[in-house]
């Protein structure tokens, strides 16, 4: 059953760990495995879709996997596509995103 769950209990969910760079690494968790995905999946497709036509005018809103590149770039990993077939180096760093402080 779904519900909201208020601040204490959500605190014991992620064993007192910030937050943010929790919800960083689970974004990163599920970049590599959409990345270890096969081609012909639609889940697949959408990371590789270039939207065609105009976006509206001002700055352009950023996508949700520019901002985890983003957060791999703070991590100085460079190459991500082919680090995230590997599923144990893929790992370890989403553990390293856990615990670093530029995240």
């Amino acid at each position: 059953m779904w519900r909201i769950r208020n601040n204490i209990e959500i605190d014991k969910l992620i064993d007192g760990e910030d937050i943010v760079r929790f919800i960083k690494a689970q974004r990163m968790k599920w970049l590599g495995h959409v990345q270890r995905m096969d081609q012909a999946r639609p889940t697949m497709k959408l990371l590789d879709w270039k939207p065609m036509g105009t976006r509206p005018v001002g700055r352009p809103r950023q996508r949700w996997q520019e901002y985890v590149t983003d957060d791999l770039k703070h991590l100085k990993v460079k190459n991500w596509k082919e680090i995230a077939k590997d599923r144990r180096t893929w790992t370890d760093l989403e553990e390293k995103a856990k615990t670093h402080k530029g995240l």
